[in-house]
């Protein structure tokens, strides 16, 4: 109770003889009372002080009651609210409660149902602020448990993903990059927030396959020969074979990206031949992004094209290599791309 006589009250009534009796009963009881005259003048009185509870009248020139207590849940939606009417309708008192009023006064009025209705509005407005708080309290806490488990998550992942680094010449930046660029690309396509991290941690093992590929054959600078070739072929399904079977999300998601990176949109990649949107979304997305990458960095059998050479490979398998509505927001997202590039270095140390 002595918490709530901090609360400062704002009284609005255009008879200046009635919002004096309301504010006198009220001093009396240690509340701080204001004054207005109008509902502009209340809005305005609002917005320069803060006050715990509004007492208005319902009938007033100019804006009404109803209307003021509209624009008080809109604008600050932490006031309690108080309607007083001499009218005693139903109907009015139930869309008043609807609209958010704390209560409802009918005139004429005593002292003991003013004094009652404003303890109960203030008593209420606090247990509703104690609760917002508990909740927002709350909210902090999960998110920084949640936080704790996604950094564990993601220390596991890049330690495992560190383990096909001594096995080809994929660096740990690169395989980082390919996760910023993924995520990059899943807003850029309206992807949600839990689906774009998903990404960003699930496209750096697209290749984790690679573990299982034999070291004279995945080190080898020269051209392969086919046999060789249908041995790295095989990458994909290792990588789904050593992810698939999980039920978290992310874990699926690289699951599926590790087998599908190498379809092509057209149908002539591995291992499935899928075509088109068969393909997973996040497959398609990670086959943009990995060639990209691939193509503007040093690889050991050459040296970096510049940005534009690999653009121009890369435009002309829009549409046979890459699903054209994907290339083309990777090429609107193209600064973005850069940016990740300059920000994130082979020179780095990034697992």
């Amino acid at each position: 109770m002595i918490e709530n006589l901090s609360d400062k009250i704002l009284i609005v009534d255009d008879e200046l003889e009635i919002a004096n009796m309301v504010g006198e009963l009220l001093n009396l009881a240690g509340y701080e009372c204001f004054m207005a005259n109008s509902g502009d003048s209340a809005l305005k009185a609002l917005g320069k002080r803060e006050f715990g509870l509004v007492v208005t009248d319902i009938m007033m020139p100019g804006m009404s009651g109803i209307e003021l207590l509209i624009e008080i849940k809109k604008a600050f939606p932490d006031v309690a609210v108080i309607m007083v009417t001499g009218v005693d309708d139903r109907k009015m008192a139930i869309h008043t409660l609807e609209l958010g009023a704390y209560g409802y006064i009918i005139k004429p009025f005593n002292r003991n149902e003013i004094l009652i209705n404003v303890v109960s509005a203030l008593e209420r407005r606090r247990l509703s602020l104690l609760s917002k708080e508990y909740e927002k309290s709350l909210k902090m806490e999960v998110e920084d448990k949640t936080k704790d488990v996604q950094d564990r998550e993601e220390e596991i992942i890049f330690r495992l993903i560190a383990a096909t680094r001594y096995r080809d010449d994929e660096t740990g930046a690169h395989v980082k990059r390919i996760g910023l660029y993924a995520a990059e690309m899943a807003r850029g396509l309206g992807w949600s927030a839990s689906a774009t991290n998903d990404i960003r941690l699930g496209a750096p093992m697209h290749d984790l396959g690679k573990i299982g590929v034999p070291d004279e054959i995945l080190l080898k600078t020269g051209k392969l020969e086919p046999s060789e070739f249908e041995v790295i072929k095989t990458h994909p399904r290792i990588g789904f074979d050593i992810l698939n079977g999980s039920k978290v999300p992310l874990i699926k998601m690289a699951a599926e990206i590790a087998l599908s990176h190498h379809e092509k949109w057209e149908g002539s990649g591995y291992l499935s031949g899928l075509t088109g949107e068969e393909i997973p979304e996040a497959g398609r997305v990670v086959a943009v992004v990995d060639v990209y990458d691939a193509l503007v960095h040093d690889r050991v059998y050459r040296k970096a094209f510049t940005e534009e050479k690999a653009l121009s490979i890369m435009t002309s398998d829009r549409g046979r290599h890459f699903d054209p509505r994907i290339f083309d927001c990777f090429v609107d997202l193209l600064p973005q791309m850069r940016d990740i590039r300059d920000e994130v270095k082979d020179t780095e140390d990034q697992l």
